[in-house]
Parts: C-alpha cells; structure tokens; sequence
C-alpha cells in the first residue's frame, strides 16, 4: 500500500487530473440507490494524497475542483433527463445545465482544498482539518446564492443501517464530517497512526450504537384518526402540460382518490401541480372534489395566482388544502424556488443567448413568504414543502411553531427512471430523522411514501406507478437536538477539528526540528 500511496503522490499533469476526477466519480457511487459506501474509503484517500503532494496552492485547489466535479457529474446527472421532456426546445442546454451545475458546485471542494494546502496540513491534521473544512464548504454549498446541497457527502449513512440516526443529534453538516473522517482512515494507518486511526474508528460503532439504541426505544404510534391517502397519478411529464389534457388527468386523480380501500380515508393529497389549470378558480371543479372524496380533507399540489392583483397577477407554486365541502382553508407557497426551473437567474444575461425556464409559466414564480405551520381540519398542524425544499436541513419548518408532521409534494416525472426519485427520497428522509417529525412524500411518478420520524418506510409505492397508498399517519417525536440547535452543533464540531488539526501540525512540525 505505501509503494502505491508513493505513485499517487507522484503522478503529475493528465495523470494526476484524471485520477482526481475519477476518484470523485467513484466516491458519488456512496450515494443512494447504489449506496456504495465502502468507495469512500479508497477515493477519499486519494484526493487527500493529491492534497498531500501538490506542489502549488493552484495545484491543491484544481485537485479538490477535480474531484468535486467528478462526483457532481455524477450526482446530478439525473437532471440531464428534464431535458427530454421537450428535447427540441431544451436539449442543448442539458450540458450547460448539468455541467456547468456540477463545476459551480466543485468549486467548493476546490476552496476547502485550497485552505488545507494553505495551513500546510498533512497525515492526521489532513484528514481532520479536511473533514471539517469540506463539512463547512458544504455547509455554505447549501447556503449561497439561493444554495443547492443535494447528495451531500453524509447522506452515504442511508446505506449504513443505524448510523443514519445520528442526524438527529448532527444533522447533514456533522455526517459530511463524520463520513470524511471515516474516509481518510487508509491513510492515518498507512503513515503508522495506529492509535489515532484507532480512535477516529471508534466513532463509527458508536454512531451505530446510538442509532441501533434509539430504534430499539422506537415506540410505533399513529396519530388516532387520521388516514391518508396519497395518490400517485403516474402522468409522464409530455402528456401533462398537453393541451387537452386537462380533463383526462383531473378524472384519473378523482378515480384513484375515490378508488375503495379498507378504510376511508380522511385525507387525500395529491403531487405537486396536479393539475394543468387553476383548480381553486372554477366552482364546478370544487363541486366534483366535493362529491368525490365524500368528504375527506384535499391536499393537492396547484399552480395558483393572486387573483387580487389588477395586473400582471404573481404566479405561485402551491399547495391548496380544501376541507370537507370542497372551501380553500389553507394556501402555501413555495418560496424556494429552483433556479433554471421556476426562475432563470441572470435572465437579462442568459435570455438574450437563448436560455429559458424548464417549466413554462409566463414570467417566472413568485416566492411564497417561507416556512410556516398551517392548521387544517382533523389532523395536527403540518409543515409543507414542494419539490426540493425538501433537501435543506435549514428552513425547514417554522421556528416559532413546531408542526406535528410535514407534507411534501413533489413532480419527479421530470427525471425518468433515474437516480433522481431515490436520491430525492433519501434526503426526505434525512430530514425526517433530523426533526423527529413524520412526512408524508407524494410524488406523481414515484416514490410516494410515508416516513415515521425515525426515517423508516413503513409504505411507499415505487417508481412509475400508478396507485393509491392508504396508510395512518405516524406520530412525530419531541424536537430533536438537531431540531434545536440546528447547525450549531456540527459548527462547533468543525471548529474544534480545526483547531486540533493546526495544534497536531505544530506539534508535529516542533517533533521533526527535534530530530538529528
């Protein structure tokens, strides 16, 4: 292993850049479905060994760039296939999207790379400073300019079994981590840090410890008296926007909604703009819901505008709830919204070259006002998340009121049969964990699904799909840690493992100008 740690370190120009991408490719494999964790433990090693050895502040940033955008491809290639919906419009913008995406995105990994060759950090200082300058960088990925943390690197715990409890005292930001320490392991022990590499280890059967300890004091409750229904209509993404549609899709929601089960259920929710037209503007429409769903509570992802406005009326992707008798009680707008999707940043720059929006609306959406607890008949108040609200750990629920589940409609027929749907549902499931709070995921395409707060998956209707799933709505937990303190807890984290990094450094650096 040292002659072959050796060659690494000693590898220069294409070489040195190809292995860095393709070390970064390998370590996106860690990611659901695949869930190829052990991967980690021999591209994590790699990059830190490029680190190690380069030459140039230039040369430190360009690998960890390398190795982000390796792993980014991967890990975004499933929005390519959006492009498809409508390939003569959109397709050649799929490598600008995707690309351009995931090089943004590594530029991150670049930094963190930048500031360990920076501080001159190597061996056991490496590894940890690493660890927690990637977990920061990751951090801010997901804060910055609007933010997009999907598939960071902690979520390789959905693979592991127990240890993915820990994110309810750690969230996301302390499994990047932990995941990073874990992964620089190989080369602690191939520079003879036994004991260190000793106690990093120890970290893992303890995550799984307490995760194993917390699942066994997992009491199963559902909320009495409540019964959902999420309905999965399987409408590929050509068909929706089709003119002439609109009824046929309208019947299909309403047939499976009134569709017999076990029991009736009390609440029906449908995926994210279920429909292709203003549902809470046409009575007769509100008629035929009523008389459907025999009076169960509707939930139901919507476009909606603000029929108020004189002109120019804002457009909001929404979630409407109507009660019993088929009356709105309830609006939420999304106020996250997805940057080329539902708004073209820079658009006075990119449209001009030919950019658009994926989703047609005229202009772009408005953002709603953020997260709030909404109350709706016969069930606890809920949290609502469209689409990708859903994989921020931060913003999730309003602070002031504590929901006591969430629902989160989503449109994943964008991306095919992809890695798109599983990964989008790991995440849900990550913050599932994080809050102690159940979820209610309904997609038009799979996967649908009803979390518990622990994360398990009691019942899901898989991908391309067309079904109902009726299930009780499980009962959420007390706030987490996480769902307390937040990110406050990995912060602190990430600054003690700085700290200890730089003082092992010149610790090490003061041991060598001992030597004879």
């Amino acid at each position: 292993m040292i002659r072959l740690y050796t060659r690494i370190r000693q590898l220069t120009g294409w070489r040195r850049a190809t292995l860095a991408l393709a070390a970064g490719l390998g370590a996106a494999l860690s990611m659901p479905p695949l869930n190829l964790w052990p991967l980690l433990f021999v591209a994590v090693p790699v990059l830190l060994l490029l680190l190690e050895s380069a030459r140039s502040r230039p040369a430190a940033f360009f690998s960890g760039w390398l190795f982000g955008l390796g792993y980014f491809i991967f890990a975004f290639h499933w929005i390519g296939f959006a492009f498809f919906v409508d390939a003569a419009t959109y397709l050649w913008m799929m490598p600008f999207a995707v690309g351009g995406l995931a090089a943004a995105m590594a530029i991150y990994w670049g930094l963190a790379a930048l500031v360990v060759n920076i501080a001159g950090w190597r061996g056991l200082s490496l590894v940890c400073g690493f660890a927690a300058t990637l977990a920061i960088a990751e951090w801010l990925r997901g804060a910055l300019f609007t933010g997009f943390p999907w598939a960071a690197p902690g979520l390789a715990v959905d693979g592991m079994g127990a240890v993915a409890q820990s994110a309810s005292l750690i969230g996301m930001t302390g499994l990047t981590l932990l995941i990073m320490l874990w992964a620089g392991l190989p080369l602690v022990l191939a520079q003879r840090g036994r004991a260190a590499a000793f106690t990093l280890f120890l970290l893992l059967p303890l995550s799984w410890g307490y995760g194993a300890y917390r699942l066994a004091d997992a009491v199963h409750a559902d909320v009495p008296g409540v019964r959902l229904r999420l309905v999965q209509p399987n409408i590929s993404q050509d068909q929706k926007w089709r003119e002439g549609n609109a009824r046929k899709i309208f019947d299909t929601l309403l047939s499976l909604s009134a569709s017999p089960g076990e029991t009736r259920p009390t609440h029906v929710i449908w995926p994210e703009s279920a429909v292709p037209f203003l549902i809470d503007e046409i009575p007769e429409v509100r008629v035929e819901i009523r008389n459907a769903l025999g009076g169960a509570v509707l939930m139901t992802g919507a476009i909606r505008r603000d029929a108020s406005a004189q002109v120019d009326a804002p457009i909001f992707n929404s979630i409407i709830t109507f009660d019993g008798e088929a009356q709105v009680v309830a609006r939420y707008d999304k106020w996250r919204l997805v940057p080329g999707g539902e708004f073209l940043p820079l658009g006075w720059l990119l449209e001009p070259l030919g950019f658009r929006k994926v989703v047609t609306v005229p202009g772009s959406f408005t953002s709603g006002p953020g997260p709030v607890t909404l109350a709706i008949p016969g069930a606890p108040p809920v949290a609502m998340l469209i689409c990708y609200e859903v994989i921020f750990p931060d913003g999730l629920i309003d602070p002031e009121r504590r929901p006591g589940w969430i629902v989160n409609v989503t449109n994943d027929g964008w991306f095919g049969n992809s890695t798109g749907p599983w990964l989008h549902l790991a995440q849900t499931r990550a913050r599932a964990i994080e809050q102690g709070l159940a979820i209610a995921r309904v997609a038009n395409t799979g996967i649908s699904a009803v979390i518990d707060p622990y994360g398990r998956i009691p019942a899901k209707l898989s991908v391309n799909l067309q079904g109902v799933l009726d299930a009780a709505l499980p009962a959420s937990l007390q706030a987490t840690p996480y769902g307390i303190f937040g990110d406050a807890i990995p912060g602190l984290m990430s600054l003690l493992l700085i700290a200890f990094a730089q003082g092992w450094h010149r610790k090490s650096i003061a041991f060598n100008s001992q030597l004879p």
